[in-house]
């Protein structure tokens, strides 16, 4: 499902290769690796859904080296970045990307169960529904005891808490309607919706959560 970003929604540079550069991948990778070390699943299969340049995934299997990563990626450029990151890095837990609209119906028929799903940045850039079918969909191809990790700004409690996520939000909602700040009360629903227990919420960096979520 497309929407219509501003130019601050998703910015990806040209640096070596096929490889594309997102500064705030860079900004964010350290704290998302600890957040991984510290609740993730430490071995079995992981699946990234929006993995972008690749730099988090390249970052994420060094720091987990006994997960089995697979990056998906819509954007042909894209997965040719995640590739290229990958490659340099010389690792060998990570499966070459995949096409994959997180968004749409039916994608986690083909999956073999995950031990761990992690998302990104996408759900404020993708309307309501579409946010949760991603959850939905994540839910089946769970494994049973897996956990979903989902990473982000969002509003909280109905309020954006701060001057930078209201000025984000307002050029996100300026450029499509449909997308915006998901709330985190409605977060908590959907995924107790998609029968994922427990739910836990931590605060990160730059004013961002963390949602980690289990499948019993």
């Amino acid at each position: 499902m497309t929407a219509k970003l501003p130019p601050s929604a998703s910015v990806a540079l040209p640096t070596r290769g096929a490889m594309l550069h997102a500064p705030a991948a860079d900004r964010n990778k350290d704290a998302l690796c600890d957040l991984l070390r510290d609740h993730a699943p430490q071995t079995g299969r992981a699946l990234e859904i929006a993995s972008g340049t690749g730099q988090h995934i390249a970052a994420f299997a060094r720091a987990l080296p006994d997960l089995h990563w697979q990056p998906t990626e819509p954007a042909h450029d894209r997965r040719a970045s995640i590739d290229a990151y990958i490659a340099e890095a010389g690792l060998t837990n990570v499966a070459p990307a995949a096409p994959l609209d997180a968004t749409a119906a039916g994608w986690h028929k083909p999956l073999p169960p995950q031990d761990l799903i992690f998302l990104a940045n996408l759900l404020h850039l993708i309307p309501t529904e579409a946010a949760q079918q991603v959850i939905a969909e994540a839910a089946l191809v769970l494994a049973p005891g897996g956990t979903l990790i989902l990473y982000g700004p969002f509003r909280r409690e109905g309020v954006l808490t701060s001057d930078g996520d209201a000025k984000f939000d307002a050029e996100l909602r300026t450029a499509d309607p449909a997308i915006g700040y998901k709330d985190t009360v409605d977060i908590t629903r959907w995924l107790s919706d998609a029968a994922l227990s427990p739910i836990d919420r931590i605060d990160m960096p730059a004013n961002n959560l963390a949602f980690i979520a289990r499948k019993p």
